[in-house]
């Protein structure tokens, strides 16, 4: 098991991981594409290693081990509001692809098949951010995940600078 020096507190891990949805209306929504392997096998791992895990999880088809806190969640609000509800943590890992967008207007009925349609769309809440800067409840070592089309190492330093991680994991 793994403890912090000078304390007799078992460690405790914070993973993030799956696609978040956010909804145009009932039956509709936007999301970024994810099948959250990588964050189930990190959290998986840290569970092994004798850390107190706890997973914050978008819809996947992933089974977690028994010993694992699993926080089912779809929209990014709601995996902000988990990851409030389960901080302070010694370790924070953000490796779901959260939706950068979210819609400005969700309407509350099945919007009906036209030749087009305009969404309105409003930035949503940075996780990784909010919990890097602005929470003084901040995990002594904060990972996050930058998936890249371009640019790959410019703007992952560039994400890495201004998110305030610790460590960046950078995929092209």
């Amino acid at each position: 098991y793994f403890y912090l020096l000078n304390k007799n507190k078992k460690v405790k891990a914070l993973v993030t991981a799956g696609p978040t949805r956010e909804y145009i209306d009932p039956v509709r929504f936007i999301t970024n594409k994810s099948s959250g392997k990588q964050g189930y096998a990190l959290t998986n791992s840290l569970a092994k290693k004798g850390f107190n895990t706890t997973l914050i999880s978008g819809p996947t088809n992933l089974e977690i081990d028994e010993n694992i806190n699993l926080i089912s969640v779809e929209t990014t609000e709601q995996m902000f509001k988990a990851t409030q509800d389960n901080l302070p943590a010694d370790i924070a890992i953000f490796s779901a692809a959260v939706a950068d967008f979210k819609v400005k207007e969700e309407k509350n009925v099945k919007i009906k098949k036209q030749e087009y349609l305009n969404l309105n769309l409003q930035k949503n809440i940075d996780i990784l951010h909010y919990v890097s800067n602005h929470n003084s409840l901040r995990p002594q070592l904060v990972i996050g995940f930058a998936a890249e089309t371009n640019d790959l190492e410019k703007n992952a330093k560039e994400k890495l600078i201004e998110k305030n991680c610790d460590w960046l994991i950078a995929n092209d």
